[in-house]
Parts: C-alpha cells; sequence; structure tokens
C-alpha cells in the first residue's frame, strides 16, 4: 500500500481549537448553523458554506462552492493557516472518556483506493458523491480527511504509540469534552521507514468517509485525463487520510425510529412480529449482544432475538440486515432504508434518552436500539467484496476537518 508526506497547511498553533470543527455529514443544516456560530474561523463555514448564504439557496449550486472557496482563501491569507516548508506526516490521538486513538496522518495513493487495495463496504450516495467533488475540484483541496482502518498485527501499533502529550503540536480539548493532540513527524529517515512499513500493509478498509475517499479518487482521475503531461507524482494523485490500527477502534450502534406503523394498531404490529423473532417485555433499552434488538414503542421496552440465522452470509447476519429483512421491510413497508422518508438513523453517541424522546415528543412511533456492528465484521464484507446495509456503523470520535489540509 502506498502513501506519502505532504507539504500542506495545517492551523498555526494558537488557532486550532478556532478552526476544527466536526465533519460536513454529521450535522444538517441547522447544527452546521449552530456549530460555526460565534466562531468565525471554525472550518464548518468551509466544509458547509451555505450555511452563511440564503437559506434558500441549492447547496448544491456553484454559489456555494464559491463560497466555500472565499472561506478557505481567508483562514490563508489572515495567517490563520500555514504552510508546512517540508514534507511532513502527523499522529492524531483522540481521547473519549476512557477511550483513546491514535492515528497517522497521510496521503494515500487514490489508485489503490481504484484498485481496491483500499477497500470499501458501502455505497455512495450520487447526490453526496458529486457534492465532495465539486468542493474538491473548485478549491484544489482534500478538506477533510477520510478514515482508514487496518487490521492488527502491523507495524503500525508502533508508528502509533503514545507520545509526551509536552511535544505535542496542537492539544485542546474541543466542546464536546473530546481531547484532540497532534504531533508532527518531519525526520525523512523516520518518513521513509513509515512509508517501508506501509508497504508490507497488504491492504486498508474504509471505515468512514465513502463520500469524501469516492470523490477524491474521482477526482484524481478526472484530472490526470486532463493532463497530457500526467507522470503519476502530482499531488492530485494522493488524499489525506488517518489511518487507525483496527484494535483501537469505538463503534457504536446505529440506532433507527419509523414514523408510523404502516396502518398497523400496536397490537397488529406486535403479534406479527412475535411471528418473526422472539418477542419479549423486557425493560431492556440496549441489547446485550448480537442477534438482538431493543424496540421501544408506547412507553415499553421490548427485546427482539432473530432465530434461525444459520448459513446466512456475513452481510445477511449482520443485526441492522435482520432487523430490515425481517422487520422494517415486510411489517413496516420500509423498502429502500436510504430513500424512506419514514425512518430516520440516531447515532449511538446520542444515547436511548434520545430514542425515547423521538417517540414521546417528536412524532415517531417505534425505535430500534441495535447492538454495534464490529470492525471484523466490516472487513469480513470488505474482503468479500460486498455491500453493508446503510447506517450500519457510527464511529466515535469523529475526525475533525481543518486540523490537516491536502492541496494539489
Amino acid at each position: 500500500m502506498k502513501i506519502k508526506a505532504f507539504k500542506g497547511l495545517r492551523p498555526t498553533q494558537d488557532k486550532a481549537e478556532a478552526i476544527a470543527s466536526l465533519p460536513y455529514d454529521v450535522v444538517n443544516f441547522q447544527q452546521a448553523c449552530k456549530e460555526a456560530e460565534g466562531k468565525p474561523l471554525s472550518f464548518m463555514r468551509v466544509v458547509r458554506s451555505e450555511l452563511e448564504l440564503d437559506p434558500s439557496i441549492d447547496p448544491y449550486s456553484e454559489p456555494v462552492y464559491a463560497h466555500a472557496k472565499e472561506n478557505f482563501q481567508k483562514l490563508v491569507d489572515g495567517g490563520h493557516m500555514v504552510r508546512e516548508d517540508v514534507p511532513s506526516m502527523y499522529l492524531y490521538r483522540q481521547q473519549m472518556g476512557e477511550h483513546s486513538q491514535t492515528g497517522l496522518v497521510a496521503t494515500f495513493s487514490a489508485e489503490d483506493y481504484d484498485n481496491d487495495v483500499i477497500k470499501k463496504h458501502e455505497k455512495t450516495r450520487e447526490a453526496k458523491e458529486n457534492d465532495r467533488y465539486r468542493l474538491t475540484r473548485t478549491l484544489r483541496v482534500n478538506t477533510g480527511p477520510v478514515f482508514l482502518t487496518v487490521k492488527d498485527g502491523t507495524l503500525l501499533d508502533q508508528i502509533v504509540e503514545n507520545k509526551k502529550d509536552e511535544d505535542a503540536l496542537f492539544d485542546f480539548v474541543a466542546e464536546d469534552g473530546i481531547r484532540h493532540s497532534v504531533w508532527k513527524i518531519s525526520d525523512p529517515e523516520i518518513l521513509a521507514k513509515i512509508v517501508e512499513t506501509f508497504d508490507n500493509i497488504p491492504c486498508a478498509y474504509v471505515a468512514d468517509g465513502h463520500h469524501r475517499s469516492a470523490s477524491n479518487a474521482r477526482c484524481a482521475r478526472l484530472m490526470k485525463a486532463d493532463n497530457p503531461n500526467h507522470t503519476g507524482d502530482e499531488d492530485y494523485n494522493w488524499f489525506l487520510s488517518v489511518c487507525f490500527p483496527a484494535g483501537q477502534l469505538k463503534i457504536l450502534p446505529y440506532n433507527r425510529v419509523v414514523k408510523d406503523l404502516a396502518g398497523n394498531t400496536k397490537e397488529q404490529f406486535l403479534e406479527k412480529l412475535g411471528k418473526v423473532c422472539k418477542l419479549t417485555k423486557s425493560g431492556q433499552k440496549a441489547p446485550e449482544g448480537s442477534l438482538k434488538v431493543s424496540m421501544y414503542l408506547d412507553g415499553q421496552w421490548y427485546s427482539l432475538e432473530f432465530e434461525n440465522t444459520e448459513g446466512l452470509d456475513a452481510v445477511s447476519s449482520l443485526d441492522v440486515a435482520l432487523l430490515q429483512d425481517r422487520v422494517l421491510s415486510p411489517l413496516l413497508n420500509i423498502g429502500d432504508p436510504r430513500t424512506d422518508e419514514r425512518i430516520d438513523f440516531v447515532g449511538g453517541i446520542k444515547g436511548t434518552d434520545e430514542l425515547e424522546r423521538l417517540v414521546n415528543e417528536d412524532g415517531f412511533a417505534v425505535a430500534f436500539s441495535m447492538y454495534p456492528t464490529t470492525v471484523a465484521q466490516l472487513m469480513a464484507i470488505a474482503d468479500a467484496g460486498q455491500i453493508m446495509p446503510p447506517k450500519s456503523t457510527w464511529f466515535e470520535p469523529k475526525l475533525r476537518s481543518g486540523l490537516f489540509v491536502h492541496t494539489f
């Protein structure tokens, strides 16, 4: 697998906390506005620049990308972001409560992505991929890193060993309580050893950021086609990523809420549900293991246990697939969860109290609390060339945008 150090842009040390923002895709328009409120330097104003424009504007229209470019240039021209004078990589540690994870920041090969050396487990939505492609091409910038992982047992574990806090380039605690620490690696000898280490790692997996990686690779292909003097060494052949050892990662459940019972009464729905799974009134808000789902309906928590799962493949045996195939589709008429407006998805970071609130106060009829998909399941599906159901994984903590910027 090919990686490369890069002479990127990064915040000045005193501006890192002010610039760093959540990724573009974990907030809606209202949340993006709130995230940027009172923060003139927030990178959210680059990745979601529509928050500064008329709310009626199409977020996928040309003025949005032009405004993003203006906002990015303001950060550079204002001296808030500086160019590294030598090619560098970084170590990026995130700490959320007792959980800590450290990844290597570098640029990864778009060719490796196209050749499935960097493996995927999700389909991308055309509108979202087009959006990130147009932003990337307009700015000629990777605005947010792709979240990659590799199997345990590689030498990456040694590369990301703990560093001394006092040596960090950046070290701050964000408003959500997550600590972000960054160390710069610029010694040519160390960088060469890291590149050699990755030469011996057979593949990586996209954990989070399928639209970013797809749009970056697409940008590389099209810029190659437009360049009659293409050599392969151009910066557009590489995209910004953070790669973590799999054993360090934390996946939270990706829960579901549905707006109605598809014409069923509560009693009719429960009767039908009892025929497709083992149903009990448990009061249990979160399942204790796989093949189980907790359900909140009319003020009561139930446990659903799926049986007859022997012989199912890696995708069909996922809890999210079992729920979709045996409950959401046949009983609640949710045919395509990617497009059906009657279903919504809730990241596990919000907890089961949010599920209760959505049912009790926001007009949803039923909520499903899931057991987290594992990294091993994700890798097995990617290795088999299969695709996971939508909204199968919720990784925490989220990588911040704006701490590292790769330009081309």
